[in-house]
């Protein structure tokens, strides 16, 4: 089994904010693939089981994401390279995608949590670039804020990749994952 964590803020307010894009990518998962199972909060997450793949939106608030992602896969006895954790990340431009078994969580705090609350940086990640050129917003203000329509032209393509890469970690692991999506090109 695997699990997919799509990191986000709950709440309408933030709905489609550069914040959520990883809530954008599990309904999109789900959309293609037709997944009409309904959603079960479990350790504070929403939890779409399907076949043998865990879809998670964490319920907490981004900066306390670690809480559900550390709960969850202890639940269902799930070791952390058996997670996929997808977020936004203001160091990658609109629209770029960048898949990782490993690392540090840069200045995400949502990732900074999640690492925190395993004890390893050892977690497959995939990062949804949100920067944009000459943005005058500071972090929080910018990430809480929605996409403008060419941005979200962007980031919509990288929501597409996301979803493919999601498929192929799921069906081929990490390794075969990285090599095929860090190898396309980027449609910015």
């Amino acid at each position: 089994m695997k699990a997919v964590f799509g990191l986000g803020n709950p709440g309408l307010e933030y709905a489609l904010t550069r914040h959520n894009v990883g809530f954008e990518v599990i309904d999109l998962y789900r959309k293609v693939h037709h997944i009409r199972t309904k959603g079960r909060i479990q350790e504070s997450a929403l939890v779409y089981s399907w076949d043998d793949l865990l879809l998670v939106k964490p319920m907490t608030f981004m900066n306390e994401s670690g809480t559900a992602v550390k709960g969850l896969l202890t639940r269902h006895h799930l070791s952390p390279k058996d997670a996929l954790v997808i977020y936004d990340d203001l160091d990658l431009p609109a629209g770029r995608v960048r898949l990782l078994a490993a690392g540090g969580p840069g200045s995400h705090k949502g990732m900074t949590s999640v690492v925190e609350r395993l004890g390893t940086d050892e977690i497959p990640r995939l990062r949804i670039g949100i920067e944009i050129d000459g943005r005058t917003a500071t972090g929080r203000d910018y990430v809480l804020d929605r996409f403008s329509p060419e941005e979200w032209h962007k980031v919509a393509l990288a929501i597409e990749r996301a979803v493919e890469a999601v498929d192929l970690f799921r069906s081929a692991g990490i390794e075969a994952a990285m090599t095929s999506v860090n190898r396309k090109p980027d449609l910015l």
